[in-house]
Parts: structure tokens; sequence; C-alpha cells
């Protein structure tokens, strides 16, 4: 079907499937809890109606265990699957940056990589630039190499991660590292590559091994074309008169750092959690990746290493990263001095999902 004609959904609790995952730590009576989610579920749904959201799935952590999780809507319309937000994969997009920011750290801990340390080291046949630039400006936007241009946003070329470099491995960087800040998934694209070779197996290999199983994130895997995905979602868009239909097919293999995973909202909070609380890499190099780069002229750019670090409007510190593709609008938020996560993952592209996630930081964060 190509054309989905959306469902105005009236959802009642029974419907949206609040889970509470078993916490680390004692947690208060859900019943603590329940003014907040019930705030919560409110503006979800209104949101999900306003936006036609075909599914919606929301997770909430505090000290360290699941307080909230729903799933609102469809997975896909035409199956009628409803989501689930312990098993419902979804695009994450460009959150997959800060996943592998993880990688990044471990290989640091096992002392394979060293931030600082130019690219050429760990690609020496990467072709030449102008200027040399290390792993951690290009992890951070600001060694020059360029993003998207074009229709490139909707290949739907089978390429694995090595291949994917010949799109843009032959332009010149942008400016000099270091003196500007441009967002580029092309160089998230490009540490792709720089786990492989420096961890010595397949990219999916590592983040498996190293980041998704020691945090039991068991629905996190790199989104393969063809492959079987009992419970990944359709990915849909919204046309011009407001109808919802099914996005174009991409391939999303070759991103992978950049933007290639599939994840659950459930899975994310472990992540989340794993980020304020380290327990795979010591802290100090969990600390490198939520803070702010510096430019050369003294200017944070407030994104680290996969992370974009900055404040509420209490001043309370806040990371997070939003991710956008066909089919995908997503956002992760972990306030550390809270040490509350939220996670909102959807499958409708260019969702106002950061609209939704102000109000469930006010919600939350009370």
């Amino acid at each position: 079907m190509k054309k989905l004609l959306f469902l105005i959904i009236i959802l009642v609790y029974n419907f949206c499937t609040a889970q509470s995952a078993p916490p680390k730590r004692p947690l208060p009576p859900p019943s603590s809890y329940q003014k907040q989610n019930d705030a919560a579920s409110t503006i979800a749904l209104l949101f999900l109606q306003k936006e036609k959201i075909p599914g919606l799935a929301i997770a909430v952590s505090k000290n360290n265990g699941i307080t909230y999780s729903i799933g609102l809507g469809y997975g896909d319309l035409e199956k009628q699957s409803k989501v689930d937000p312990a098993k419902t994969q979804f695009r994450i997009a460009s959150i997959s940056k800060s996943l592998t920011a993880l990688a990044l750290a471990k290989l640091v801990e096992d002392r394979k990589l060293d931030f600082n340390t130019s690219i050429y080291t760990y690609l020496p046949n990467y072709p030449k630039k102008k200027y040399d630039f290390t792993v951690k400006q290009v992890a951070g936007h600001i060694a020059g190499i360029r993003h998207y241009k074009g229709k490139e946003f909707l290949l739907n070329k089978k390429m694995n991660i090595t291949e994917g470099l010949s799109i843009f491995k032959n332009d010149p960087l942008l400016f000099k590292p270091g003196t500007d800040y441009k967002y580029s998934t092309y160089g998230w694209n490009l540490l792709s590559e720089v786990v492989q070779k420096t961890a010595n197996q397949p990219f999916s290999i590592y983040m498996k091994n190293e980041v998704f199983e020691p945090l039991k994130m068991n629905n996190t895997v790199l989104e393969i074309a063809d492959s079987i995905v009992p419970h990944k979602t359709q990915f849909y868009k919204k046309t011009n008169a407001g109808d919802i239909i099914i996005g174009p097919e991409v391939n999303n293999e070759f991103k992978a750092a950049g933007g290639g995973f599939l994840s659950t909202a459930n899975d994310l909070i472990l992540f989340g959690n794993e980020i304020i609380n380290p327990t795979l890499v010591d802290n100090k190099i969990v600390t490198e990746l939520v803070t702010s780069q510096v430019l050369n002229d003294g200017k944070k750019t407030n994104y680290g290493i996969g992370f974009a670090t900055n404040t509420t409007k209490k001043e309370t510190h806040r990371y997070s990263h939003s991710g956008g593709g066909i089919g995908a609008s997503s956002l992760l938020l972990m306030y550390p001095d809270e040490k509350v996560i939220i996670v909102i993952l959807s499958n409708l592209s260019n969702a106002k999902i950061k609209e939704l996630g102000n109000q469930l930081e006010q919600i939350f964060l009370k």
C-alpha cells in the first residue's frame, strides 16, 4: 500500500503500555511518579495526534531505573502492529553518533586509539588534504569534512562502510581544522572506518561485543538492507497535503556511526545511564565525550565527541543528541545532575520531536 491515510488513534491506558524495568537500585513507590507519568502520557498523545505520527515510543529513567515507558500508535499502520517501547526498533539516525562515541572511548581505554592523534595514523591510505586533522576534530565536527549535498541523503545503493567513503573522501576540507564548526555525518562515517581498522574487526561486531552486549542493549543493531528484523517499524513521511505515506527506500548500512542503527526506547535508556554512570570505561574518558570542544579562537562549539552539551533554562547540565532520517525522528536527553534520561523515538520524518522533548523535560525535571 503506497499511500496510507493516517488513523486517528484514541488511546487509553491499557493500550499505552507503561512498563517498568528492574532497577539497579531501589526506587520510590511507583505512585510517587504517577502525576508526572500521567502528564507525560497526556502530552505525548496530543503530540502524536497533532503531528499525525504513526508510532511513538518514550522512556524515562530516574536514578538508573526506568520509571516511565510507553508505546503509542503503530510501528506499521498496515499490519496494525502496536508500538512496544521495549521491542519496537526505530531508526535512531544521528543518535548513532553517540553510541559510536562510547566505542571510541573503549578503544581509548584499551590504548588502541588516541583522540588527539592524526586520522592518518589509523587510516594511512585516506586521501591527503591540505591540512592534517585529528580523530577528536572529526568527532566534534570541526575537521572541515562536508555533510550531505544534493540528494545524497536519499541514497539507496548498497555499500559497506569502506565503499561509502568514496562519496566524500576526495573532496577538499571546507576550512582549516579547528577554525569552524560544520555538522558532518560523513565525518562519523569516517570514524566507522577508524573503529573497524583499530579494532581489527567489522564495525558492527565491535559495537555488539564491546557496547551493546555488555549494556544488554539486545534490540540495537546496524540496519542492513534485506535483513530480517522482526520488530522494525515501517518508515513514514508526510506529504505536502498532510497525508501519511511510506517513505522512499534508503540504504543506511554505509552510514554506520553516522546514522545507521536501529534501537528501542528502553535500550537507549540503558545507554544513557551508562553515560551518566560509566561502567565500561573510565569516567575521565566519558567526561571528555560530553565536554564541549573549543575552536582555535576560544569559542565553544557546545558539542563534544558524539554529544551535544549545554544547559537547560534552569542551568542544569544536559547532554543530548537528536536524529532525523527517512521515517525517523529521534531524541536522547541526559541530565547528569538529576540522574534523568529521556528517550523519544518515532517512525515519521521531520516530526517536531524537540518540541515534545522540551515539554517532557519540564515535567520530569521538576
